[in-house]
């Protein structure tokens, strides 16, 4: 692929991100060097920078984030655009990787739907997770039992 497609692709792949995230989400996800992985067909997989994955390309045409994604993201949006806050009960668990519970949600961007690719932060904005939510804003806020986010992935210990 030379210069000029692989300039193309990226300009696609940052209107996908402003569509899903809003405006700026392309620029912070793709700016800099970024290196996309490949399907056997062609179609683009993911997209990784230093190594880290900052987005899976899905088959619906929709990005799944990575830690590295969530962490761009979180820098390009303002607060609370894509972000559900949890309680600090809950910050050991949701960084390894376990799922956020709509108990312990503290607040929710309110335009966030069943199947959004979400950040999963403190209540000081510091990343503790990439998932999809499972409920709507109104319902995270709203029950007090089941699933707010399935997380994809944790953020780790701190650092």
């Amino acid at each position: 692929m030379d210069e000029r497609e692989r300039e193309r692709e990226r300009r696609r792949l940052r209107t996908l991100a402003d569509y899903q995230f809003g405006r700026g989400a392309g620029r912070a996800l793709f700016d800099g060097e970024v290196a996309v992985r490949r399907t056997s067909t062609g179609r683009p997989q993911q997209v990784l920078a230093g190594g880290d994955r900052l987005v899976s390309y899905g088959t619906d045409g929709r990005f799944t984030l990575g830690v590295a994604g969530g962490r761009r993201l979180l820098d390009a949006l303002a607060y609370p655009s894509y972000r559900v806050v949890v309680g600090e009960e809950s910050e050991p668990f949701v960084r390894e990787g376990k799922n956020a519970f709509a108990k312990c949600v503290r607040e929710v961007d309110s335009a966030v739907r069943p199947g959004d690719e979400v950040a999963v932060v403190r209540e000081d904005d510091t990343l503790l997770a990439v998932g999809r939510a499972e409920l709507s804003a109104e319902a995270m806020a709203d029950f007090e039992t089941g699933m707010a986010v399935h997380v994809r992935e944790g953020a780790g210990e701190r650092s």
